[in-house]
C-alpha cells in the first residue's frame, strides 16, 4: 500500500465528515510525506467539527497537512424564524385556557408563561390588555 492510500485509510472517518458535512475539497494529496487536505467550510462551527475529528484520529496529527478556509457561500440556509403569534389577553381569561384554545391542552400553559417571563412574574397573575406571545406547540 502506499502512502497517500495508507494516510487516506488513516483519516478515512475525517474524509467521510467532510463530505457529510459537504465540505468543498479542493486539494487531497501527499505532499512532505503527509496528508495534505485543503477544503472550505461553509462556518467556524463546522471547520471545528473537522478538526475535533482529526484530533480524534490522532491528537498530534504529524502526518497531515489541513487548511480549511471558511466560505460563507457554503454556509447552510438559516432555519426560517418561526413565526410568534400573539394574543391579547381579555377578561375571564387564564393561561390554562390560552393554552386549550391554542395547544387544545389546558396543562400546557407553562410553554406560554416561559415564553413571556419578561412581562409575567406569575403563571395566575395575568392582565386584561396583554400581549402574551405564544410559542409554536
Amino acid at each position: 500500500m502506499d502512502r497517500l492510500e495508507e494516510l487516506k485509510s488513516k483519516y478515512q472517518s475525517v474524509l467521510r465528515l467532510i463530505e457529510q458535512k459537504k465540505l468543498r475539497m479542493h486539494n487531497l494529496h501527499l505532499q512532505d510525506n503527509k496528508l495534505l487536505i485543503k477544503a472550505s467550510a461553509g462556518t467556524q462551527e463546522l471547520k471545528n467539527t473537522i478538526w475535533n475529528q482529526i484530533k480524534l484520529v490522532d491528537p498530534a496529527f504529524a502526518d497531515l497537512t489541513c487548511d480549511i478556509s471558511i466560505d460563507p457561500s457554503l454556509a447552510p440556509p438559516k432555519p426560517a424564524e418561526p413565526e410568534v403569534k400573539t394574543y391579547t389577553v381579555q377578561s375571564g381569561d387564564t393561561l390554562s385556557k390560552i393554552a386549550k384554545q391554542f395547544y387544545g391542552n389546558a396543562n400546557t400553559y407553562m410553554k406560554i408563561f416561559e415564553a413571556n417571563k419578561d412581562q409575567l412574574k406569575d403563571p395566575n397573575l395575568i392582565k386584561v390588555g396583554q400581549v402574551l406571545k405564544i410559542p409554536n406547540a
